[in-house]
């Protein structure tokens, strides 16, 4: 079974103490919690000051994931807000080993997003660093551009990934983000994933539990 993670930026975002419990109450896993900055991606959305605004009112772990220039430039401040997880892009500017030693020095598990256009090999490198619960972030949509279609050319690239942590036997996860639905969340997990971002999926419909129980059932 898939945890799901139901992306806040998708609900009302002038009421957004309460659309952290219609994700609890859907009995999502997790909330996803995007940051862009305007620069690594062409969007501007949450910062920290919104994420500790809204913690005390999170009952189910917040997942940030960091679409931002320099990740490691402020890992620590995500963490002190709220941060229960803590992905930031390969891409980005910052050295990827060392943003995820201390995102561990910080406590939390770490994530590595992967842009589509990038190879599932870049982090090959990089697994033997993790440990046991962080995850790889696989973008299905450009990361930072709302009203993406599901990019089924990803999937290869999961199937990859997991032979790859398989093979080397690592207690890891794949979690996917952009386009997420029954469907395509479907076609992702027989691919290899096991954590689905889902966002106006969960939360532009009449019933966000029957949405999260739709990605998490049996394949």
């Amino acid at each position: 079974m898939a945890l799901v993670s139901v992306s806040i930026l998708n609900g009302d975002l002038s009421h957004l103490a309460q659309v952290a419990d219609t994700i609890a109450d859907a009995d999502a896993d997790l909330l996803h919690y995007d940051v862009m900055d305007g620069n690594f991606v062409d969007n501007l959305s949450f910062g920290l000051p919104v994420l500790s605004s809204l913690k005390p009112h999170v009952r189910v772990p917040v997942d940030v994931h960091l679409m931002i220039r320099e990740p490691l430039r402020y890992a620590e401040r995500f963490v002190r807000a709220g941060a229960d997880l803590l992905s930031f892009h390969i891409e980005s500017d910052s050295d990827p080993a060392e943003t995820v030693r201390e995102i561990h020095r910080l406590g939390i598990h770490a994530g590595i997003a992967v842009s589509p256009e990038t190879p599932a090999e870049s982090v090959f490198p990089l697994l033997g660093i993790l440990e046991p619960d962080d995850f790889i972030l696989m973008m299905t949509v450009h990361p930072g551009l709302g009203g993406q279609q599901f990019m089924p050319e990803v999937l290869p690239k999961i199937r990859t990934l997991r032979r790859r942590m398989e093979a080397e036997q690592l207690p890891l996860h794949i979690e996917v983000d952009g386009g997420i639905n029954e469907v395509t969340g479907a076609a992702c997990r027989e691919a290899g994933a096991d954590y689905l971002v889902a966002g106006s999926f969960v939360l532009c419909t009449e019933d966000p539990a029957a949405a999260v129980r739709a990605l998490k059932k049996p394949l």
